[in-house]
């Protein structure tokens, strides 16, 4: 779920700014799950602005290493660019987001102690 590989070569390269990075992606990231339609809302998805915000999160997921989430984002991005946004399982990448949001955090708690 986490490639803490890449955690930790972050963590290395941003030395001080990392935990300024990780709020920030984190802030960033609950904002932008906050705008995704709800998994049963019945209105049509906006298919670019969708897309737009699915690559920005694969984009954030990515650089911090959260993989299971990017893997998500970036097929329900490309599921929005051939015009099938309605396919988009949406409750997969939420549960995702909040399973891999806890085990960052876990594991960046565990690295502190």
């Amino acid at each position: 779920m986490i490639d803490w590989a890449r955690v930790k070569e972050l963590k290395e390269e941003m030395d001080t700014a990392f935990d300024e990075v990780v709020s920030l992606f984190l802030e960033e990231t609950d904002e932008t799950m906050g705008r995704l339609p709800s998994a049963d809302d019945e209105r049509p998805r906006d298919s670019a602005a969708l897309a737009a915000d699915l690559h920005a999160l694969k984009g954030a997921a990515l650089n911090l290493g959260l993989r299971d989430f990017a893997d998500l984002c970036s097929k329900g991005e490309a599921q929005s660019a051939a015009g099938a946004a309605d396919e988009i399982d949406l409750a997969a990448i939420t549960a995702c987001y909040r399973a891999s949001r806890d085990a960052f955090t876990r594991g960046l708690n565990r690295d502190a102690a």
